[in-house]
């Protein structure tokens, strides 16, 4: 069972990018979360802040940015990726993982990365967070959400070209999906009883075959055949799943690819939404925007999804340690 007094352990992410500026303002602007920072304290000056170095987790306070120092050698840059320093950057979110896997962290919450930056420095093999955390976890079967106080959705392929969609989505995938959906709002969201709606791959849902025929001769049996275990009903028409009257009738949307899922939630909340890893055995969140290299290093990164990131975080780790065993 998680330590519901363990703080949150965050990963630095990119130091040429605006990690450092928008963790330094979330400590202290999100106050009442604890948590500590794994990397090179040195990364995370002048951005209005006290930096206190850390050697165990335990240490970590309120009053100050606490850093448990992790070798990521050189400075941080703005806008120039040090390709020295990314095995340090892919190592940190190891650790992380490390301390949440052993309780030590309550959750992780992970500062962007620049995939091409990590593949150019150290030939990182993996598309995303996602995909190396699920890695780490001995393949473990994961969903990304995205998520902010007026919408979750689920995309059921991620980092993938649009035209490699069709041949991805599987009913097995989606049945993963569907299933780890589930799971995920049930511990770690509190709801009881989830209902999720899941989209059509084609325009109109397949408008019953005429656009594609993917809804009537897998996806929609496939629903219909898991709802009354999960709660899921569809295929929506993608167009009209995400307006406020439709999302007052799901906990959370399936959709089937990254930017069907992604483009309404940034269009809702882009400021404040969280990417969240479900089916992981830790919790892990994430700003909800990348590296922004244009804007690094000027002041103004907007922490606002930072912060939601971290909230979000302590309240599934809340979740966890009071849930039944």
């Amino acid at each position: 069972m998680i330590d519901r007094r363990a703080p949150v352990a965050v990963t630095c992410g990119e130091p040429a990018g605006i990690g450092p500026e928008v963790v330094a303002k979330a400590r202290a602007v999100g106050g009442e979360v604890p948590f500590f920072v794994i990397g090179n304290p040195a990364h995370f000056d002048g951005h209005g802040v006290i930096i206190r170095e850390i050697d165990t987790p335990e240490e970590a306070a309120t009053d100050a940015l606490c850093v448990l120092p992790h070798d990521i050698p050189g400075p941080a840059t703005p806008g120039h990726p040090d390709p020295a320093q990314a095995a340090g950057v892919i190592s940190a979110i190891a650790r992380g993982v490390e301390l949440a896997s052993s309780g030590a962290a309550s959750a992780i919450c992970t500062a962007p990365i620049n995939k091409k930056a990590l593949k150019d420095g150290a030939g990182f093999p993996y598309p995303g967070h996602t995909e190396y955390l699920a890695a780490l976890c001995g393949d473990a079967d994961v969903v990304m959400m995205l998520a902010c106080p007026d919408l979750r959705v689920v995309p059921a392929t991620i980092h993938i070209a649009l035209e490699d969609v069709p041949r991805a989505l599987t009913p097995e995938t989606l049945e993963t999906c569907l299933r780890v959906t589930n799971a995920g709002l049930r511990r770690d969201f509190g709801i009881a009883a989830p209902r999720i709606a899941v989209t059509g791959l084609n325009p109109h849902a397949g408008e019953g075959g005429t656009m594609g025929r993917q809804e009537t001769d897998w996806i929609g049996p496939l629903v219909d055949r898991l709802a009354p275990e999960l709660g899921c009903f569809g295929p929506l028409p993608a167009d009209t799943a995400f307006h406020a009257v439709a999302r007052e009738g799901y906990d959370a949307a399936v959709a089937m690819y990254h930017d069907q899922a992604l483009i309404p939630i940034k269009t809702i909340d882009f400021a404040g939404g969280v990417n969240v890893t479900l089916g992981l055995p830790f919790i892990r969140t994430s700003p909800d925007h990348g590296t922004a290299f244009d804007i690094a290093g000027t002041g103004q990164a907007d922490p606002t999804s930072m912060v939601a990131a971290l909230r979000l975080a302590w309240e599934m780790a809340g979740r966890r340690a009071t849930a039944p065993a």
